[in-house]
């Protein structure tokens, strides 16, 4: 008797087939595809430009902003279409992110941050109580620090700022972008240890935008790069860290200079949309 085989994992957020353009003009991203599983930690990498924090942005519909839209292709969160909503829309329904650079309200105190993450739930005193001492409990220098103006306190203190603000609103899923941007190693270390444990111990999904591809690797599960506006090659993080033509993308380890993902002999894009 044969095996039954197992169904596909559903995926949680399924971005499909998307453009988006800046100023009715310029073209930015050129139909990426990419989903994240419920419960894993999803990188999303490439160099500066690659279009990452675009990717983000289009997912949590912060675009109009700064003049950009999505053009083609949908975003879909927990099967319910989202591209049309608006951020708040989005971040009740738990997708929250994390802007690059952290933007943390530099005349507030780091209490004060977090409890700004609370704003939009209808969350009693006491639950918020509670989940702020659970953000403490993974941010105990935060704990030391939550009476200081956060203007005053390190990068790497703004950054667990930023993603315990995100956590205040008790999200299903977290999009980071560039958590290592400006952070000693050390840092950066301690700030994927905590995503992880975020990840395993809250049930917290995460797509992390990230240029630090080794890192990111590590702590990822499943990964996409981004090349000029599309997905170029994805896997499983562990074989992409093994992969030669990531290492020599990435690290520079070639005798004719750095490469694109263009003109090596195991390029591959994928295009589901025409599967």
């Amino acid at each position: 008797m044969s095996a039954v085989p197992k169904p596909a994992p559903q995926a949680y957020l399924s971005v499909n087939n998307i453009e988006v353009i800046y100023d009715h003009v310029i073209l930015v991203l050129k139909g990426v595809s990419l989903n994240v599983e419920k419960g894993r930690i999803v990188a999303l990498l490439g160099a500066n430009g690659a279009g990452k924090t675009t990717t983000l942005k289009a997912i949590s519909n912060l675009l109009r902003a700064e003049r950009g839209e999505v053009t083609k292709g949908t975003i879909e969160f927990d099967g319910r279409r989202v591209d049309q909503l608006t951020p708040n829309e989005l971040v009740r329904l738990g997708v929250v992110q994390v802007m690059e650079g952290r933007h943390c309200f530099q005349h507030l105190t780091v209490e004060e941050n977090l409890l700004t993450g609370a704003f939009t739930r209808r969350a009693s005193g006491a639950e918020i109580k509670r989940d702020l001492e659970m953000v403490y409990s993974y941010f105990p220098r935060l704990k030391e620090r939550r009476k200081s103006q956060s203007g005053y306190t390190s990068g790497g203190e703004q950054q667990m700022t930023a993603v315990g603000r995100a956590l205040m609103a008790r999200p299903q899923m977290i999009l980071l972008d560039e958590p290592s941007m400006g952070l000693a190693p050390q840092i950066v270390e301690e700030i994927f240890e905590i995503v992880r444990d975020l990840n395993r111990k809250e049930g917290v999904s995460f797509l992390l935008a990230e240029q630090n591809t080794m890192v990111a690797l590590r702590y990822a599960d499943y990964g996409y790069i981004l090349e000029n506006g599309r997905v170029v090659m994805d896997g499983e993080a562990a074989k992409l860290r093994e992969n030669d033509d990531v290492k020599e993308f990435y690290l520079g380890v070639s005798a004719g200079g750095r490469k694109s993902f263009r003109d090596t002999k195991f390029y591959r894009r994928r295009k589901r949309w025409l599967s």
